[in-house]
């Protein structure tokens, strides 16, 4: 692939190898007058993830669980046709394919530790409470006299 920004980083020393990417072209629809029904300026792009050797298998496997529901047979597909020239178009989906994984294989956020609410802070809620409860029943019609 001549022309192409080089590598797609995906987190760290961890790239798409482009040997394992699968480029696909068509006719894109939108504006581009009779230049868009002559060029195949709409890319597809394809990335087989169960069978890549470029991830560490723990990324790996957490990419194919997040994207379950996303693989086609273990391949994820990213498509783009939003510019007017293929290249603008296939460096798009390579990006999109990058960021995709790079979240698909980010480590688990670290799990919350539930914390207490001060006692003072408590206290303070139920005293303003009893405070408005006491405004209110003072508007009552019983007290006026």
């Amino acid at each position: 692939m001549d022309g192409m920004s080089g590598p797609h980083v995906i987190r760290g020393s961890v790239s798409l190898p482009e040997a394992e990417l699968v480029w696909r072209f068509s006719r894109s629809s939108g504006p581009g007058g009779q230049h868009v029904n002559t060029t195949d300026t709409a890319v597809e792009l394809r990335f087989d993830l169960a069978k890549t050797q470029a991830l560490p298998e723990v990324w790996k496997q957490r990419a194919l669980e997040r994207l379950a529901g996303r693989l086609t047979d273990g391949v994820v597909t990213v498509r783009a046709c939003e510019h007017r020239s293929q290249w603008r178009n296939r460096e798009t989906a390579a990006v999109r394919l990058a960021s995709l994984l790079a979240e698909a294989t980010a480590p688990p956020p670290r799990p919350r530790r539930p914390t207490r609410i001060p006692r003072g802070i408590n206290e303070r809620r139920l005293r303003e409470k009893k405070q408005r409860s006491e405004t209110k029943r003072g508007r009552s019609p019983k007290n006026w006299s």
